[in-house]
């Protein structure tokens, strides 16, 4: 007998896992974690370890999707249009996600962080847009998706290298009324 992937035993032994590697990354770097490290840090074997990834670069990819999944509280924005309080929500949501990586952050995840980011909120932002413009073209509400995905995730680099000196939510709100612009003329 086979265990489903959602069976409660299965999904706790995969956040051990993941719990496990969050630790871990606090202590190294990305590039010196093992297998080996992870399975001994979650009492866990090679092959339980591979049951539930196909490697430490999958692990680490869940994981930070995850993470930032549970900072952008994707249910919050299943009902929302485009408003300032929703580009607020996901950009301060952006970059505490961005915060809260910095002391494990290190230059061999940035990539991956950034690819991550931009795609969860490319679907967000997508189904919102679905939403709010039901007769649009849907090649130009993904086009639009993208675009704001690589957009927030851009003006949140920017953030960052101005070393926090504003508020995430009064930064985001300089470029709010541009935006709103030209999404409210679609």
């Amino acid at each position: 007998m086979t265990e489903s992937k959602s069976d409660p035993r299965v999904l706790r032994t995969r956040k051990l896992i993941m719990d496990s590697f969050i630790e871990l990354s606090g202590k190294k770097e990305f590039k010196d974690i093992t297998i080996k490290d992870i399975t001994t840090e979650a009492m866990i074997n090679r092959a339980t370890f591979y049951y539930h990834f196909e490697d430490i670069h999958n692990l680490l990819e869940k994981v930070l999707s995850e993470v930032l999944l549970v900072n952008l509280n994707y249910d919050f924005y299943q009902n929302d249009e485009l408003n300032e309080e929703v580009f607020v929500s996901i950009f301060e949501a952006v970059t505490n996600f961005q915060k809260s990586l910095s002391s494990r952050c290190h230059r061999g995840y940035e990539d991956t962080i950034a690819r991550i980011i931009r795609e969860q909120l490319e679907i967000i932002f997508y189904k919102m847009l679905l939403k709010q413009h039901k007769a649009e073209k849907d090649e130009a509400l993904k086009l639009t998706a993208v675009l704001l995905s690589w957009g927030i995730y851009g003006v949140s680099v920017e953030w960052r290298r101005n070393s926090h000196k504003t508020p995430p939510e009064e930064f985001i709100k300089l470029a709010i009324p541009y935006i709103r612009t030209g999404i409210d003329r679609m």
